[in-house]
């Protein structure tokens, strides 16, 4: 675990309303760093442990604006004041950033794999901050190490791209979801991918049909405005059916620039982030959820911290659903 490096301590500051009320916490008050060399299980019904990939060779190597790898450091800043909405028997950790100055994109990925497989294996809920998409490969990596080989793993993507490109010249931050498709036909295990918010103006022809020789299953951004939210249920529930375990990922850019201008491809028409929160509860309501990452926030090109605000409240619902689901989440209505 060598190519893990602690936080900054003062990443995670900020206001205090009280010091021994748990009820008055904020994150920053009740998250502890941990590392990953012990191997010692955590104890607890629910134990979230953020890492971060501080990688963006991905969208380097996809003709993209770089800028993502500054981008777990600044979600963190945002995430500090969240106030702890969750019962005291839910732990926050903080694992350090993967950092890959010196190596080679591959080898980052192969990294985070290890850690991922480390965290579920210490009883810890992975949350990856990005960094470039191509998060989305190594996570996936990981969760296959972990998991048995005959667990149905499914992907659910909100991505405004499919992301599924050939890669004749290496993986890239538009490559992941095809790769994943390549190595389980190589492994001859189960294949499933299903992405919301796809732009027809941001994927190819040829994209659309990989798509379906692939079984890669969508749904258009436009159809998330105008198609009968009960239609879209239905049809990412039946998805949810057929896998044992869920792996959810978020591309910031899937959502309209209005939101979160700060991303290596904005979107001047995207998705709201109503539309993205009440799909990410109900995906974690079928208890299949393995773990989660946030991809593609770009301080660079952000305006007063929108997107990693915008990436601090999607993760304020990922943590405080999963609570929900073991009854440790407070009741404040």
């Amino acid at each position: 675990m060598k190519f893990l490096h602690p936080v900054d301590s003062k990443i995670w500051q900020g206001r205090i309303d009280d010091t021994t009320n748990f009820d008055a916490f904020r994150w920053h008050q009740w998250i502890r760093t941990i590392d990953l060399n012990n191997d010692e299980i955590v104890d607890g019904p629910l134990n979230i442990c953020f890492v971060g990939f501080c990688c963006d060779q991905g969208v380097e190597r996809n003709k993209g604006r770089t800028g993502a790898s500054k981008g777990p450091n600044s979600i963190r800043k945002e995430m500090s004041n969240l106030p702890c909405q969750f019962d005291s028997q839910v732990k926050l950790f903080d694992a350090g950033n993967i950092l890959v100055s010196g190596r080679s994109l591959e080898e980052a990925q192969d990294s985070l794999s290890v850690v991922v497989d480390k965290m579920l294996s210490l009883n810890m809920f992975p949350v990856v901050l990005g960094g470039g998409h191509e998060i989305a490969f190594g996570h996936y990596k990981g969760l296959r190490r972990y998991l048995d080989p005959d667990k149905k793993l499914g992907i659910i993507n909100f991505d405004a791209h499919l992301d599924i490109r050939p890669y004749p010249n290496g993986g890239s931050s538009g490559t992941m979801f095809r790769q994943i498709y390549d190595m389980c036909q190589e492994e001859a295990i189960d294949y499933g991918y299903f992405c919301i918010g796809v732009q027809k103006r941001s994927n190819t022809v040829a994209l659309f049909k990989s798509a379906k020789e692939m079984t890669a299953e969508y749904i258009l951004a436009k159809d998330m405005f105008v198609t009968d939210s009960m239609m879209r249920i239905k049809k990412l529930n039946r998805f949810i059916t057929k896998h044992d375990q869920i792996y959810m990922t978020i591309c910031a850019d899937v959502f309209s620039a209005a939101y979160a201008p700060g991303v290596s491809a904005s979107q001047a028409i995207g998705l709201e982030p109503e539309q993205v929160l009440e799909l990410i509860k109900y995906i974690i309501e079928s208890n299949k959820v393995i773990s989660f990452d946030i991809a593609e926030v770009s301080p660079r090109f952000d305006h007063d911290k929108v997107t990693s605000n915008l990436a601090a409240v999607l993760i304020f619902a990922v943590v405080n659903s999963l609570a929900g689901m073991k009854n440790l989440q407070i009741d404040i209505e």
